[in-house]
């Protein structure tokens, strides 16, 4: 049972973690692969509305993932997409990435490979991975306005969706981790972490939510 300090902790993870962009047409949507179906059906509807002509879907498969998603995190999010009225020729797969830093690499790759003119990215994550992502691709991908996006949820309900609390606040913190380590490992931009959300991350990361720690 999840005490209320690490509740309120966590809270503050999740509205940090989310960039809350406003949302606008872009070039393409890219899907971040993950354990999470809701970025598929979030990038299905964005798509539907008209943000983005086309979509790619990135991913490999992860020790989070390998057992519901055999046939790759990508592949999974394409059959998603198209079971929800997604046109076949509106869904790319890019199936090797495995990690944020590959999937922006080889997604950025697969377009330059079909010719297209990106301007910019309607990036679509979990809800707790916009903000690393988005500092990924702006190291990565800098010439290109990135708009990030996750299914619009509450934590409560989201963690009511995934049914395993311990996974989402071992992520969440390791997310973290990564925003506060790898701008000096060359691998994302420098993000600002305020004061009380690093507080809320140490305390976190002492109550043991750290499986996810590099």
């Amino acid at each position: 049972m999840i005490s209320e300090q690490s509740w309120a902790d966590a809270q503050v993870l999740w509205d940090y973690h989310q960039m809350h962009h406003e949302l606008r047409p872009c070039s393409v949507a890219i899907g971040l692969g993950s354990h999470d179906l809701g970025v598929a059906d979030t990038a299905a509807d964005l798509y539907k509305r008209g943000m983005a002509p086309l979509i790619v879907f990135t991913g490999a498969t992860s020790p989070t993932t390998r057992e519901r998603m055999p046939r790759g995190e990508a592949v999974h999010y394409r059959e998603r997409a198209l079971a929800l009225g997604v046109p076949d020729a509106a869904v790319l797969v890019e199936p090797d990435a495995r990690n944020t830093g590959e999937n922006i690499r080889l997604s950025r790759s697969l377009l330059e490979e079909i010719g297209m003119d990106v301007a910019s990215v309607l990036l679509i994550t979990k809800p707790y991975e916009e903000r690393r992502a988005f500092a990924t691709a702006r190291k990565m991908w800098p010439e290109v306005e990135i708009v990030s996006a996750s299914t619009p949820v509450t934590f409560a309900r989201y963690l009511d969706t995934i049914q395993d609390t311990g996974m989402v606040l071992d992520m969440m913190v390791g997310a973290l981790q990564r925003i506060l380590d790898y701008p000096q490992q060359g691998f994302t931009v420098i993000q600002e972490v305020p004061a009380d959300v690093a507080a809320a991350y140490e305390r976190l990361r002492a109550q043991g939510y750290s499986r996810r720690l590099v």
